[in-house]
């Protein structure tokens, strides 16, 4: 089968492609990335095409997605931040960006595809765990945006017989997450501070909890869904009900260095939820016995990625 990977040199979807290479249903891979924010190196040693594109270009994705068996969907503008500062840019990236990755795999012949949602549509939506049926409330651009994507693919499936799975990702973490941009993740900004001797910086109190998910586990499921052409009409959390606070995170990393960690808290920002744990059973239904990666397991992993480097 030849998989068509959107924003496959980036973090999560240069993991992806290696899991994706190293199982025989797989054929061609091909990665379509701007490399805007991915890297050409995290792609080094794969057997994968790299299509250097914007996902707004027709004729690429025309030609990339022809004889496709299946199209992940990963490419986008992330963080809350940016967004709050670029809310036009994060919209057009995400949501017009889907917009056309879906259009396009229509003229391929309805080609099963997987998008990448996010837990942050649940937004200020109040009690604990995170379920699907939920009612959203995005508290930021990127949040709606993310929003966007996952409810054009669902609309194109209940309209127009495309089929898809759309993945509300939670705090996923490990190799090849980017540390040194402004917009970076907790996980990659607390490891690479740790590791230069720097100040690692809270944002408000520490105790907001987050459902951490380490990216193998992430990358697990979505291979098994490319191969088993797994679609559904409703959005799917992808993790797994275990969520730390992030003082918690701390004093693991603190565990796994063997040494005390500097901590300066700042002002909480704006679009931040307070609280994040995903309800399971629509995703445990879906890949039953899938195990997550132990998060201190995914936490040493990733620090030995930051020391290789």
């Amino acid at each position: 089968m030849k998989v068509v990977v959107t924003g496959g040199a980036g973090f999560i979807g240069s993991n992806l492609c290696r899991h994706l290479r190293s199982r025989p249903g797989v054929g061609d891979v091909v990665v379509i990335d701007d490399l805007s924010t991915g890297r050409r190196e995290n792609l080094d040693g794969l057997d994968v095409v790299l299509v250097e594109a914007d996902i707004a270009e027709r004729a690429v994705l025309d030609e990339c997605f022809e004889g496709a068996g299946c199209i992940v969907h990963l490419a986008a503008r992330g963080s809350v931040p940016r967004s709050i500062a670029d809310p036009v840019g994060t919209h057009t990236a995400n949501a017009t960006g889907t917009l056309e990755v879906l259009e396009a795999a229509r003229r391929a012949g309805d080609v099963h595809t997987i998008v990448a949602s996010s837990s942050s549509v649940y937004g200020a939506t109040a009690g604990q765990p995170k379920t699907e049926d939920l009612p959203t409330r995005p508290m930021s651009p990127y949040a709606a945006s993310k929003l966007a994507t996952e409810w054009y693919a669902l609309s194109y499936q209940h309209a127009l017989s495309l089929p898809v799975l759309a993945l509300r990702f939670f705090n996923v973490f490990g190799p090849r997450q980017p540390a040194d941009h402004a917009y970076a993740a907790v996980i990659p900004r607390f490891v690479d501070a740790a590791l230069s001797g720097s100040t690692l910086t809270v944002y408000g109190d520490g105790l907001q909890t987050r459902d951490f998910t380490y990216v193998d586990t992430v990358c697990a499921t979505i291979t098994q869904a490319v191969l088993d052409k797994v679609s559904d009409p409703e959005p799917v959390n992808l993790a797994f009900g275990q969520p730390l606070d992030l003082l918690t995170v701390v004093a693991t990393l603190e565990d796994v260095l063997g040494t005390r960690l500097h901590v300066r808290h700042a002002d909480p920002r704006p679009g931040d939820v307070r609280h994040s744990r995903a309800g399971t059973a629509r995703l445990e239904a879906l890949f039953p016995g899938t195990e997550p990666v132990p998060f201190r397991v995914g936490l040493e992993r990733t620090v030995e990625w930051f020391r290789s480097r």
